[in-house]
């Protein structure tokens, strides 16, 4: 499931910015696809424009409401007409994500036990003070622990292993990605505006795996000029 939507605060119309001669919602749909994790590859956006870009290269988007708060929240409508076992999230705004941290993501769920899922990837120091960087901290079985926009732990000691950033794909059961949208906003989701928090303050248990981060993300137009100067460089003419 891919959410997204023209409204983006910072960048609005972002998901049908033109990059390198195709809207970024269509790169996102084909490094999903090439993952190869399912045999099916979905869009959700309140939208009509998304739909109609989306149709425009054969992918399939679902209509939902404009008043989804989160991206889970509009996977979880989707989720009621749309059945699987487990659901992963890819964020519309990462034309250049990885395509193995995509195959990753889908691993913990071998493991029964396993509700939900993301990823993490060694953070750089460059980004470390960074507040749109999210940083995430795991038990000793690999489940988080706490995310934050601050670099957790505090290093009252030198640390002993590097920080951990959070990259913002995520997996879940469809029990517990049902349940999400009846439970009212957390206070500490709402404190860091981190969605995947309310999971930790309802007690379900996020398994964090390793993989890498996308080259860069798009949240406002400069992003969007770094993706074409990498694709020119990456998908020479």
């Amino acid at each position: 499931m891919i959410p997204a939507r023209m409204g983006s605060t910072r960048f609005p119309g972002k998901p049908l910015v033109d990059l390198c001669g195709k809207p970024m919602i269509q790169w996102v749909y084909e490094r999903s696809v090439a993952a190869e994790v399912t045999d099916q590859v979905l869009v959700a956006t309140p939208d009509q424009e998304i739909i109609d870009a989306c149709a425009s290269f054969g992918a399939k988007a679902i209509l939902t409401s404009a008043t989804h708060p989160t991206g889970t929240d509009r996977i979880a409508e989707v989720a009621n007409s749309v059945l699987a076992d487990v659901y992963i999230n890819v964020q519309g705004d990462e034309p250049l994500i990885d395509i193995a941290t995509i195959r990753a993501i889908s691993k913990p769920f071998e493991d029964p036990s396993v509700l939900m899922a993301s990823v993490y990837a060694e953070c750089p120091d460059s980004e470390a003070e960074n507040p749109a960087v999210v940083k995430v901290v795991t038990d000793l079985k690999h489940n988080a622990l706490y995310f934050s926009r601050h670099a957790i732990p505090y290093p009252r000691t030198p640390r002993l292993q590097p920080l951990k950033k959070h990259i913002g794909i995520y997996a879940y059961r469809r029990s517990v990605l049902m349940e999400y949208p009846l439970w009212a906003q957390t206070p500490l989701e709402v404190s860091e505006s981190l969605e995947q928090l309310r999971f930790l303050e309802n007690g379900v248990g996020i398994r964090m795996v390793e993989g890498r981060g996308s080259v860069v993300s798009v949240d406002t137009p400069e992003q969007a000029d770094e993706v074409r100067k990498y694709l020119a460089t990456a998908f020479p003419v």
